[in-house]
């Protein structure tokens, strides 16, 4: 059995992005270990509970089957133009560079003798500048230790289209439709499409344990409640295909990992 290392850029990110991923892996027997650069407190958050989200992610983890979760140590950088002071004891993520969170993140794939690394695409998903950071920081990782590494992605013309509908449901914004012609990958460039339907209420039951994100303000909160509480066979039409991106050509059948 192989072993797994997961990087995300923030608790919940892996829920979203590749949680039928992991939970197809662990239910196959691989160790899954979950690793998030960041613990996604943001300024005013950051004395009131600063594990918070950190312990979400541990509920998450279990759910997903992962059975070691590590945190890099640093604090979310936020999506905005405006870069908040670091918190006591943690810099945000964009100030920390590539160089430091690559090392701590390649000990930790040596130290567990991972088999493969998951990161972020060179879009960074939809282009969060912690989600930038982690596909860098995954890729020097890969360089230092040799691991095979894959990219969480998802076909820009599919996120387009979502977008496009949750937009007229007032769920996104008209700025973030034309953004995404930026986001993720070209379908042509994708090497793996995991079919993951039959984890599709794992994935929402993972999402469901990140509950300060799930009721929280705003469209992004919304639209994450939306898809916790739908039944599962509602959702999976659009969540039973994860994607990734393989950046020196695939080297496994495309409808696999391992």
């Amino acid at each position: 059995m192989a072993t797994v290392v997961a990087l995300n850029a923030h608790p919940d990110d892996e829920s979203i992005f590749m949680g039928g991923t992991l939970a197809t892996l662990a239910a196959a027997g691989h160790r899954v270990v979950l690793v998030v650069a960041t613990d996604g407190m943001m300024l005013g958050e950051d004395e009131a509970e600063p594990r918070q989200r950190l312990n979400e992610l541990d509920s998450a983890a279990a759910v997903l089957g992962a059975t070691d979760v590590r945190w890099l140590g640093y604090a979310d950088s936020g999506h905005g133009a405006e870069l908040y002071p670091d918190p006591p004891g943690r810099v945000r993520l964009v100030r920390a560079g590539i160089e430091e969170p690559a090392e701590r993140l390649a000990a930790i794939v040596q130290e567990v003798g991972a088999d493969l690394l998951i990161g972020y695409d060179p879009a960074g998903g939809y282009g969060h500048r912690d989600h930038v950071a982690v596909h860098a920081i995954a890729r020097r990782a890969a360089e230092a230790t040799g691991v095979r590494l894959v990219e969480a992605t998802v076909p820009r013309e599919i996120a387009v289209r979502i977008l496009g509908v949750t937009t007229r449901l007032r769920l996104t914004r008209d700025h973030d439709l034309a953004a995404a012609q930026a986001w993720f990958t070209p379908s042509a460039e994708i090497t793996h499409r995991i079919d993951v339907h039959r984890f599709v209420g794992t994935k929402q039951r993972a999402l469901g344990a990140h509950r300060s994100e799930i009721n929280g303000p705003g469209r992004a909160a919304r639209l994450m409640r939306l898809l916790r509480a739908l039944p599962p066979w509602l959702v999976s039409p659009v969540v039973r295909t994860e994607y990734y991106l393989e950046p020196s050509g695939p080297t496994t059948p495309v409808d696999r990992l391992l």
